[in-house]
C-alpha cells in the first residue's frame, strides 16, 4: 500500500476480517450481546470474496454445538443444515479391494451420528441473513489488504484493497483507493493461513513457545447421483490407498440434499515425495471399486480447494495482541480426526465477541482481551483439542497403519481417564521444511484422466468459477523471482507444478532454457503454495476485491 495515497476512514466499535462461520459467529454475538444489555455496538465485516460464502469450502458434517450456542431455535429459524447424519462408515483401502473398521473401535467422539451433513458455504449465507437482521455492516468484495498501526503499536484496523491498479503497477483511470476502516478491536477471521494473520503472527510472535501450525491440502468435489445411489445421510471417510503408509491423509463422501454428493481428498503437507500431486491422487482415488460404484452415472458439478489446519492444541497461537485478535482456522482450532472445524470456530468467534463486547462497554480499546484468552483454555474447544492432540505427532511420526492403531487407544485413554500416557507430542517440523531431494524419490506416474470419473485441473478449475481481473499486479508474490528455476527446480523438480490444485504454477521450457510462469487467475485460493514452497518464497496476497473462486453448495 502506498502512504502516498489518500484514504477515507470509516470507524466502528469492532472491525470482522473475514465473513466465514468464525466472523459471523463474532458479529452475531456483538449484536446479541447489544439487545440483552441494551447497548449500542457498530460492527463491520469484511469479506474478500464477492459475495458471502463464494470463498467457503468444507466437507462438511457439522457439529450443531457450536450453532446451537448461537441460535438455540436454529431449525426453527430455518438454517440450511437438514440432512443427519444416519450411516457412518470407515474403510481401508487397498489397490483393488477394502476393509471397513468397526465403529465399536472408535472413542465416541469420533462417532458422526446426532451431526449434519451441508453446505458451510450456504450455512455462512444464512449466518450473514441473520447477522445482517440484527444490524451488522457486511461488506463482501472488499478485501483487508493491510493493518492499520496506532500510535502505540496496537492494531487499530485494517484498510481495504485498492481498486484499479494495473499490472505493472499504475492506476488505471478508474482507480478507487481502499479505506480504512478503525475498530476499537479488530478480530481476524480470515481461515487457514490468512495473509494478515500470517503478519501478525510474525509481528507479535504469536506462535513463540507453540509448535509450528501443520496443515493439510483438502480438495471436493460436489456430485449429483443417480437417485438409485444416492444413500441420504451417509458419511464416509477412508485412509490408505492410493496414498503409501508414510504420506497421511484420506477420502470422505457425504450424502446429503436431493442426490447431492460432497467426496472430497486431504493430503497432509508434510508429505516427503516432491513428485506427489494432491489433486492426481484424489482424482485417482475415485476409481477404486468402493467409491466408483457411487460415482457411475453421476455429475460433477463444482470443483474447490482448500488449506486445513492440522495442528491443533500444540499449534495454537496466542490468540491477542494489542487491539484484536485470531478467531476460526486464524488460529487453527480443526480437530483433525473428527476432521470439523466449524463447532469450533463459530465458539471461538463467540467467545471473542464476549471479551470484545465488555472491553467495549468498559471504554477500553486498543489494549489486549485478556478474557478471550481465558475463556478458550476453559472451552469445550479447549477440551476438543485436548483429547485428540496426539493423533497427528503419531500419524507422522509411526505412519497412517501403526500411528492411527495407537492414536486410537490413546483417544480411548482421553475419554476414559481424562488424559494421555503419552503427555504431550510434539509435532517436528513446519510443512515446508520435510520434502526430500528429487533424486532421493521415485517421480509417480498418474493414470491420465477418463473425463468421467477423473478430470483434469483445467477443467475443474473451471467448475470452481474462478475469475479474477486480468490486468492486476499479481497475487502470488515471489520474494526472489530466481528461486524457482535456480534453487527449486534441480533440487525438487518444482514442486509448485504439482503441489497446486489449480494449474496456477508451470515450468515453461523454452529456447533460452526453463522459465516459471504463474497463471494467477487459476488461482482457487487454498494458500497450499504459501505453506509447502520449501523456499518460503511465495507470498499469498489478497488480489483485487471479488477475485477467486464462487463457490456454491460446497
Amino acid at each position: 500500500m502506498a502512504d502516498a495515497v489518500e484514504r477515507e476512514s470509516m470507524e466502528y466499535d469492532v472491525v470482522i476480517v473475514g465473513a466465514g462461520p468464525a466472523g459471523l459467529a463474532a458479529a452475531i454475538r456483538l449484536k446479541q450481546q447489544a439487545v440483552k444489555k441494551g447497548q449500542e455496538i457498530s460492527v463491520c465485516v469484511l469479506e474478500k470474496g464477492s459475495e458471502v460464502g463464494a470463498h467457503i469450502l468444507s466437507g462438511v458434517v457439522i457439529d450443531p454445538i457450536g450453532i446451537s450456542e448461537l441460535f438455540p431455535n436454529w431449525k426453527e429459524l430455518g438454517a440450511p443444515i437438514d440432512t443427519p447424519v444416519t450411516k457412518d462408515q470407515f474403510w481401508f483401502l487397498g489397490p483393488a479391494g477394502s476393509i471397513r473398521f468397526p465403529n465399536f473401535i472408535f472413542p465416541p467422539l469420533m462417532s458422526n451420528h446426532g451431526n449434519y451433513i451441508g453446505s458451510l458455504s450456504n450455512l455462512t449465507k444464512w449466518l450473514a441473513q441473520q447477522a445482517e437482521g440484527l444490524g451488522v455492516e457486511i461488506y463482501p468484495g472488499f478485501p483487508a489488504a493491510d493493518i492499520v498501526w496506532g500510535e502505540n503499536g496496537e492494531v487499530k484496523g485494517v484498510t481495504t484493497g485498492d481498486l484499479g491498479v494495473a499490472k505493472d503497477g499504475h492506476h488505471k483511470s478508474d482507480f478507487t483507493p481502499g479505506m480504512n476502516l478503525l475498530g476499537k478491536y479488530t478480530l481476524f477471521a480470515e481461515g487457514a493461513r490468512g495473509s494478515l494473520s500470517k503478519r501478525l503472527g510474525a509481528h507479535f510472535k504469536l506462535h513463540e513457545g507453540r509448535d509450528p501450525q501443520k496443515f493439510g491440502i483438502g480438495l471436493k468435489e460436489l456430485w449429483e447421483l443417480p437417485p438409485g445411489k444416492h444413500q441420504r445421510g451417509l458419511v464416509m471417510h477412508t485412509m490408505g490407498w492410493p496414498l503409501d503408509n508414510s504420506t497421511g491423509g484420506g477420502l470422505f463422501m457425504y450424502h446429503w440434499g436431493e442426490n447431492l454428493c460432497s467426496i472430497g481428498f486431504v493430503v497432509h503437507l508434510n508429505y516427503s515425495n516432491p513428485f506427489l500431486s494432491p489433486f492426481d491422487e484424489f482424482q485417482r482415488v475415485k476409481h477404486h471399486p468402493r467409491i466408483k460404484q457411487y460415482l457411475e452415472g453421476g455429475k460433477r458439478i463444482a470443483y474447490g480447494a482448500r488449506a486445513i489446519t492440522e495442528g491443533g492444541f500444540q499449534s495454537v497461537p496466542k490468540l491477542i495482541f494489542p487491539g484484536g485478535a485470531l478467531i476460526g482456522c486464524s488460529a487453527g482450532f480443526v480437530n483433525l480426526p473428527r476432521i470439523k472445524g466449524s463447532h469450533n470456530a463459530i465458539a471461538t468467534g463467540i467467545l471473542a465477541a464476549d471479551a470484545a463486547f465488555d472491553a467495549v462497554a468498559l471504554g477500553r480499546s486498543g489494549d489486549l482481551l485478556d478474557a478471550y484468552e481465558v475463556g478458550y483454555r476453559n472451552s469445550h474447544v479447549y477440551t476438543d483439542l485436548k483429547r485428540v492432540r496426539n493423533v497427528k505427532p503419531l500419524w507422522s511420526k509411526l505412519g497412517s497403519i501403526l500411528g492411527l492403531g495407537v492414536a486410537g487407544v490413546d483417544m480411548w485413554f482421553n475419554q476414559l481417564f481424562g488424559f494421555s500416557p503419552l503427555g504431550t507430542l510434539k509435532h517436528g517440523k513446519a510443512d515446508f521444511q520435510t520434502l526430500k531431494l528429487a533424486k532421493d524419490c521415485k517421480p509417480i506416474a498418474y493414470p491420465k484422466p477418463d473425463g468421467v470419473i477423473s478430470f483434469d485441473k483445467l477443467s475443474s478449475v473451471f467448475l470452481s468459477f474462478t475469475n479474477h481481473e486480468e490486468d492486476q499486479p499479481v497475487h502470488l508474490v515471489l520474494k526472489d523471482p530466481s528461486i524457482p528455476i535456480r534453487v527449486n527446480l534441480p533440487e525438487y523438480d518444482e514442486p509448485a507444478q504439482r503441489y497446486c490444485p489449480a494449474g496456477v504454477y508451470e515450468v515453461v521450457q523454452e529456447a533460452t532454457g526453463p522459465r516459471f510462469q504463474i497463471n494467477a487467475q487459476n488461482c482457487v485460493h487454498c494458500k497450499t503454495c504459501d505453506i509447502k514452497d520449501p523456499a518460503q518464497n511465495i507470498n499469498w496476497v489478497t488480489p483485487e476485491g471479488g477475485g477467486g473462486p464462487n463457490y456454491a453448495n460446497m
